[in-house]
């Protein structure tokens, strides 16, 4: 199989020949693994029981969902990837805002995935060979599964999507075994002895529908048009993506987040996951979990990567996204040994997804904004203005950026990360919620409100106000020029 050619040009109709079902088999197939799996363990280890763990999950990817599933669309219309895309409405410059975030988003998930899920593979190794838990050891499975996962990024969608089709089953089917396995310890009731982490009970089942539930398709903000792109909107209509997208979301993060609330129960795992989880596998499990560590991870980690290194792509023109994968390959495994030796797992996941969330909602909440405005019609050679290194066309705006769609995402990121509740950072707006995290409602909500009160027209968005020399001209459009 060739390694993928394309980075975030824009793919020729005739190459795109994937459909809703190989969108749903990647959605499932890649999030089938500990690193997503991990997120189910979050709503106990703050001190939840199985069923108000449950809702929260439930609640939080259905509101997540309805959120970002729109965003499948954009990527379906422009034959690029969504942070290229967003430059139709926040500048072919300003869509370095959406190359930032999902580089970000993919980085701290790529490096959660990989440590989670060489964690559950040293542990494996060492009750079945006893192999010693080691520094040395740990280092050396992550740089394993590090050069596994970044070959396959390298590869591209095409291999990526072969990975996701066989793990999907056999990922399911390794699953379903994991529940008979760990059922004769299941209880219903929390760890003994855990409290709730924000004091009450509604709080803290509120932080877990923004970071356990919400979090994982805000994860997807950026993504979903990596896979997109590669589907004919002549072939496929919108609708049927659409409900692709919400299908493969929905069973693709809550079969493994409910599988980890029922482990987490099933192993009274309150401070840490895999470790207990290791622990409390019967024997005759350990070779299935290990399976389940090393592939899954290896697919899950993989597609994050790929996107990591179309972001950097879109960041760096000059790079290939081979290049630009290597380098993120080697930054999210630095990372990786780092949340290993440095961090605390709990408050280091809790404060990144609600961090990232507050930052990333406005964007999406703005991009799908734009989308409706302009009813998916997009203008696919002024999108490659900025990877061109040319300048002017549709989406010049100011110097390549929209200031109203950079001013609205600016003030709903900023009301987001000061309304956010996390064990290590404490909000100033959260004394005026009750104590409450509404960060991401508020981000939205702002970002949504600023962005409507500053561009109030419909339709396509508005022409460059100047000319790629700096002078307004106020033409409906100017043409792309070199940037000399």
């Amino acid at each position: 199989m060739p390694i993928e050619q394309r980075g975030v040009d824009t793919i020729p109709d005739e190459e795109r020949t994937s459909g809703p079902r190989d969108l749903v088999s990647i959605l499932l197939g890649s999030n089938l693994a500990l690193g997503v799996i991990i997120f189910g363990w979050l709503p106990v280890s703050f001190g939840l029981g199985f069923w108000p763990s449950v809702t929260s999950l439930v609640l939080g990817t259905l509101v997540g969902t309805v959120l970002t599933a729109p965003l499948a669309l954009v990527s379906l219309r422009t034959g690029t990837n969504l942070s290229t895309s967003s430059g139709a409405h926040f500048g072919v410059r300003g869509r370095l805002i959406g190359s930032v975030i999902g580089l970000l988003l993919s980085l701290g998930y790529t490096a959660l995935t990989l440590w989670v899920g060489g964690d559950a593979v040293v542990g494996t190794l060492s009750r079945l060979f006893g192999l010693p838990a080691s520094g040395l050891t740990y280092a050396a499975v992550y740089a394993l599964l590090a050069g596994c996962t970044a070959l396959g990024a390298v590869y591209g969608y095409r291999l990526l999507l072969r990975m996701s089709r066989v793990l999907a089953i056999g990922m399911t089917l390794l699953l379903a075994v994991g529940l008979i396995a760990y059922a004769p310890h299941f209880s219903t009731a929390a760890p003994a002895g855990s409290e709730y982490l924000l004091g009450g009970f509604w709080p803290t089942w509120l932080l877990a529908v923004v970071s356990a539930g919400l979090s994982g398709p805000i994860a997807f903000i950026t993504l979903l048009g990596d896979y997109t792109r590669y589907i004919s909107p002549r072939r496929h209509g919108s609708r049927k993506v659409f409900w692709a997208t919400c299908l493969g979301l929905v069973a693709g993060l809550l079969i493994p987040q409910l599988f980890g609330t029922f482990t987490a129960l099933a192993v009274d795992s309150a401070l840490d996951y895999a470790g207990p989880l290791v622990a409390g596998a019967p024997f005759w499990f350990l070779i299935p979990l290990f399976l389940a560590a090393s592939a899954g991870s290896v697919g899950n980690a993989g597609l994050m990567l790929y996107s990591m290194g179309l972001d950097l792509d879109a960041i760096l023109p000059r790079a290939t996204r081979t290049q630009a994968t290597y380098v993120v390959a080697a930054l999210a495994t630095g990372f990786v040994y780092f949340g290993h030796f440095a961090w605390e797992a709990q408050d280091a996941m809790t404060s990144f997804v609600l961090l990232l969330t507050a930052v990333g909602t406005p964007w999406a909440v703005i991009t799908v904004i734009g989308f409706l405005r302009c009813r998916g019609e997009y203008d696919a050679e002024s999108l490659q203005v900025y990877n061109r290194r040319t300048k002017g066309g549709r989406y010049w705006f100011r110097a390549g950026w929209n200031p109203r769609a950079t001013i609205a995402w600016a003030a709903g990121s900023a009301i987001g990360v000061t309304a956010v509740e996390t064990p290590l950072y404490h909000g100033p707006l959260v004394d005026y919620t009750g104590g409450v995290d509404v960060s991401f409602l508020l981000a939205a909500a702002v970002a949504a409100a600023v962005f409507l009160v500053l561009s109030p027209g419909k339709g396509a968005p508005a022409a460059p106000a100047d000319t790629p020399d700096g002078e307004a001209d106020g033409r409906p459009e100017a043409a792309a020029v070199p940037a000399g």
